[in-house]
């Protein structure tokens, strides 16, 4: 099922761990509607900036969720979430094109530290909602911190 021009319902709810696990993450159909909105309003213009490129977490259902230990409040849950990185782009590239150009709700630099000098540690966390609350952050593995672009 295409969610998007450029992206399918079968890669945003793709799990090695749920495959390993056998856990079902299948989304209802609300969280489908959801991500439609996430792969039209995020990705669609992530991709028409930088190039294609495949999403590397997208939904989770509660079952998955809990089997990596996730946030009990996870939007990745509620399919508004999507984790990614592109390969030649930065990471603080790409969230400062988001933080600049789209309607998010969360922005963060997962696994990110400003003294690490690799461009390419960690990965973004985007999400979006029909109320975006354009909280911008940085995680470092062990806090957040409020990310200033």
């Amino acid at each position: 099922m295409n969610l998007s021009p450029h992206f399918t319902l079968k890669e945003l709810c793709k799990s090695q761990t749920a495959l390993r696990l056998n856990l079902d993450n299948s989304p209802t159909p609300e969280h489908i509607d959801n991500l439609k909105y996430l792969a039209l309003n995020i990705l669609e213009p992530i991709r028409n900036k930088f190039g294609a490129f495949t999403p590397t977490s997208g939904y989770r259902s509660k079952a998955l969720n809990e089997a990596i230990n996730g946030s009990a409040k996870s939007q990745h849950s509620k399919g508004e979430a999507v984790d990614l990185d592109i390969v030649g782009v930065p990471n603080k590239e790409l969230c400062k094109w988001i933080y600049d150009n789209l309607e998010y709700d969360q922005l963060i630099l997962e696994f990110w530290d400003e003294k690490n000098d690799d461009p390419n540690q960690g990965w973004v966390h985007v999400s979006t909602t029909s109320e975006c609350r354009k909280s911008c952050l940085s995680y470092d593995g062990k806090k957040y911190s409020h990310l200033k672009l």
